[in-house]
């Protein structure tokens, strides 16, 4: 098993992002019926008081007929970090905002994912990967 990174500039140094394959929409519906059409193909989903939010794989979602105009790219955060660290998202969302890159973070249990916008994610990659040897 992982060990656990708490510190932050711990968790920043053993960060690793990796970019990964394909393109994802975030959507929501309010509808029971898209919902659970959404659930089988969905990487992450969240409900809300306006609807349920879905993370889905673009194709997926324009399948579904979503609006897919704001596709995203997935890096992963290949640390360990612990749910109650520290500073991690706040550094990444620091230094992507220094390169004007809009992120959205989402932590899950082992791991925690950045999605960016598709014309942004070498950049964003770039930038995370400075920051990951800075703090070496």
């Amino acid at each position: 098993m992982e060990e656990v990174v708490r510190d932050r500039d711990a968790m920043i140094a053993a960060m690793d992002p990796v970019l990964r394959n394909g393109r994802f929409i975030f959507c929501t519906t309010a509808s029971e019926a898209v919902a659970r059409a959404c659930r089988e193909a969905a990487i992450g989903m969240f409900v809300e008081a306006e609807g349920q939010s879905f993370l889905l794989p673009a194709e997926r979602a324009r399948a579904l007929g979503f609006e897919t105009d704001q596709e995203m790219c997935q890096i992963t955060l290949n640390v360990h970090s612990a749910l109650d660290g520290v500073g991690l998202t706040a550094a990444v969302a620091t230094v992507l905002a220094a390169c004007d890159i809009p992120c959205n973070m989402v932590a899950a249990y082992h791991h925690d994912h950045v999605f960016v916008p598709a014309a942004s994610a070498p950049a964003a990659l770039a930038a995370l990967l400075d920051l990951q040897r800075a703090h070496a």
